[in-house]
């Protein structure tokens, strides 16, 4: 009897009800490839809300979890799979990627309807590893799911965690590091990657297979319309335009925002050398492989129009069957995507700011103009002083309703003076808003958190995992990003910016 088959035979129900419509894709869209057994694995965290979320079986995955979400068992229903893609890296195209160290389990369908893929990541190698390992230190693993549930918290589009396992192995990285698994739940894992694979190889046919594949996954609106592959580069631009509009609200820079990085879902993915800003400098890269500076937080907007352009190109045959006809179309809606971030940016700084009502209903008489200006010299204040990102935008929230909260907020400045200008201008465009000043900063605390997941809190949480097994900051981090516009005092530690010599320069990405 084969390994598979006595893994296979030790199941007697299955928690999971899965349907895999990716694995009935044809065969040149993935590699069929399982799990490889780790020697003692630990479950260290259970996100049971999204698995019951999900409609799975909450208590035998718990009780399993740690053979189930580390690969020792395999489920019934489940095919295992490495997803093929390619990608631009850093702007270099490589023609072939994949799935190194991650293995799709298999699909589930939510009681809303919703699809869902379950992945393990570090699962082991694949035939896309290139030589790799096919396996994740901890340090990633508490990483991405921190940051993928403190992203769900927010609001903003994003894949999510479902467990954690720790493998009692080694991994062996610039030193020995524990070995772990993420269990990545997703709306797909088909990316921008996954379209160039086929592009690269001159396969129009696999190209159309995949796009059908995708609209009747995430845009089942446009699976009869005329069109309607153009229709899909749209959709796709316009989601990606929205999610960096909402990275940006937040002071998120992905890091790695590769053509294999980019969903075509619209869901933030690949939490590596992912970092939340401190100070405001829209020049910030944390990313130890980026060392030109591409994935800049405020270069992420043109990355995100750059990776659609990529996307395009993909689709060029099925667009029109006249070549130019096609080029023409694919840039009329390359250009329509910075259009639609720079909406989408207006809509949340605004509301940030407090800025999104018009009086009696009509139009504004300060205009956008008005509110434009004052989006900007609220961003030059932050980073002419220094201020923290965060902070600032909640420390101003509150003084939406009290004036004497405008001390906090000015002692976030290098120098507390300069916020005045600022202030009396943003306060004389606040009064031209309908909403009463209570309302108005109870909305503006609804899109200004005041916990995001601080760079220097993820690093104390990773050593205290490394150096002494010890999961009580992650699991106390956790908790407090799970409310991340709430104030939560006994919690508050987790809203503070670093201290001076806590600062984190680097992120890594950990393959």
């Amino acid at each position: 009897m084969t390994e598979t088959a006595t893994r296979r035979d030790r199941i007697d129900a299955a928690p999971i009800a899965f349907d895999n419509s990716y694995a009935r894709l044809p065969q040149n869209f993935f590699a069929r490839v399982e799990p490889t057994p780790v020697a003692a694995p630990r479950l260290v965290k259970f996100n049971r809300a999204l698995a019951v979320e999900m409609g799975l079986d909450a208590d035998a995955l718990e009780a399993d979890g740690a053979a189930i979400f580390s690969g020792n068992r395999i489920l019934p229903g489940s095919e295992p799979i490495a997803m093929a893609y390619a990608g631009h890296q850093f702007g270099q195209f490589v023609p072939q990627l994949g799935d190194g160290r991650a293995i799709l389990l298999g699909e589930v369908v939510r009681p809303d309807g919703a699809r869902r893929d379950i992945q393990l990541k570090g699962s082991g190698p694949t035939p896309f590893s290139r030589r790799g390992d096919g396996r994740a230190a901890i340090g990633p693993v508490l990483r991405e799911y921190i940051v993928s549930e403190a992203m769900a918290a927010l609001g903003i589009p994003t894949t999510r965690a479902l467990a954690a396992v720790t493998t009692g192995q080694p991994v062996y990285r610039e030193r020995v590091l524990p070995g772990a698994i993420v269990t990545r739940v997703a709306a797909s894992h088909i990316r921008v990657g996954t379209f160039q694979f086929f592009a690269a190889r001159g396969d129009t046919d696999s190209i159309r297979t995949l796009a059908d594949h995708v609209i009747d996954r995430h845009y089942p609106e446009l699976k009869d319309a005329d069109g309607r592959y153009l229709k899909l580069l749209d959709a796709v631009a316009a989601r990606q335009a929205a999610l960096i509009a909402r990275w940006l609200g937040v002071g998120f820079i992905h890091g790695v925002m590769n053509t294999d990085n980019m969903a075509v879902s619209g869901e933030t993915i690949d939490f590596g050398p992912c970092a939340f800003m401190d100070t405001y400098d829209p020049r910030t890269v944390f990313s130890s492989i980026d060392q030109t500076g591409r994935y800049a937080y405020g270069n992420q907007p043109m990355i995100g129009q750059w990776n659609i352009a990529r996307f395009a190109e993909t689709l060029l045959a099925l667009l029109h069957e006249t070549p130019g006809e096609a080029v023409d179309l694919a840039n009329d809606a390359v250009g329509r995507y910075m259009e639609r971030f720079q909406a989408e940016w207006n809509g949340v700084v605004r509301a940030k700011l407090g800025l999104e009502g018009n009086p009696g209903g009509g139009e504004s008489d300060a205009g956008d103009g008005e509110d434009t200006e004052i989006v900007r010299a609220f961003l030059a204040l932050m980073a002419e002083q220094k201020a923290d990102f965060t902070l600032s935008f909640r420390r101003l929230s509150d003084a939406a309703a009290d004036g004497d909260a405008d001390l906090a907020f000015a002692a976030l400045m290098a120098d507390p003076q300069a916020a005045a200008p600022f202030l009396a201008r943003w306060r004389a465009r606040l009064s031209r808003e309908a909403l009463p000043a209570t309302e108005q900063a109870a909305a503006m605390r609804a899109v200004n958190p005041a916990f995001i997941p601080r760079n220097h809190r993820i690093e104390e949480a990773i050593a205290a995992a490394v150096e002494e097994q010890d999961f009580s900051l992650f699991e106390a981090m956790n908790d407090a990003l799970a409310r991340p516009y709430d104030d939560q005092p006994t919690l508050a530690a987790f809203a503070e910016p670093p201290r001076p010599g806590e600062e984190v320069l680097q992120t890594f990405c950990g393959t």
